[in-house]
């Protein structure tokens, strides 16, 4: 019994005089997530452009970006469109990835080790590049050393400890789904596999929340504001929680 991706050689790579290149189940299909997503959102925007007459498809798509957008700001981003590109591509990754877990011989990307790490590695680096942004390198760097440079080590090893449990949290929590399908499956293959998969579905769809929520919260973090403070800020005009893009142009 396969479970992890990484496990499933598909086919080999010619590599020249280095030999053949395996390729796991775990690179096809984290190409084919992203070929949905791009042709997900190719037909989304089809056609929808700032002159484009309002209709209930541009609403549903202008809402699903604005709930993404007013989630940000409730963390605390002063901007959300500064941080949407980053943290809505983890969010709809990660969730289409374990929406298409459920479809039979298809193992999601992020029930490998090495997608997620490769996922916690991308917030690693957008953790400082954002920090940086806002504060400088020196002030960036200062928060090492706040609030006295005895914690310079102690800090460091934060950083690399949330990566590190960002990555195995996502990991698991997919994993643990697939194990117990594929235990039920010898055991009582007909109803409950199918009441695991409506479960998963559900389930995909909150850690693919939870991983996007944190990385947020880490960059808002190394920003120097405190996450969730924009809620306890007025809302300036046209930027309340019910505006869509399309109102705010009216």
């Amino acid at each position: 019994m396969q479970i992890s991706p990484d496990s499933q050689i598909l086919f080999l790579l010619p590599a020249g005089p280095l030999g053949d290149l395996p390729v796991s189940a775990t690179i096809v299909n984290s190409w084919i997530v992203m070929a949905v997503l791009v042709i997900a959102g190719r037909l989304a925007t089809w056609r929808i452009g700032p002159a484009t007459p309002t209709s209930r498809w541009r609403l549903a798509v202008e809402l699903f970006i604005e709930m993404i957008r007013n989630q940000i700001r409730a963390i605390g981003g002063d901007d959300p469109g500064r941080y949407l590109p980053f943290i809505g591509t983890l969010f709809l990754f990660t969730l289409v990835s374990n929406l298409l877990g459920v479809i039979p011989g298809f193992m999601s990307p992020t029930g490998s080790l090495s997608t997620t790490v490769a996922l916690a590695l991308c917030v690693l680096v957008a953790v400082p590049l954002y920090g940086i942004a806002d504060n400088g390198v020196l002030g960036y760097l200062r928060r090492y050393i706040t609030p006295t440079p005895l914690m310079a080590p102690f800090n460091v090893i934060g950083e690399i400890s949330r990566t590190i449990a960002l990555a195995v949290r996502l990991y698991g929590n997919v994993m643990s789904g697939t194990v117990v399908v594929a235990i039920l499956l010898s055991v009582v293959p007909f109803f409950f596999p199918v009441v695991l998969q409506l479960l998963g579905l559900l389930t995909g769809v909150i850690q693919a929340y939870i991983f996007a929520v944190l990385a947020m919260v880490y960059i808002v973090s190394a920003s120097g504001q405190e996450p969730g403070a924009a809620e306890n800020r007025p809302a300036a005009d046209g930027d309340g929680p019910h505006d869509t893009p399309t109102e705010r142009k009216r």
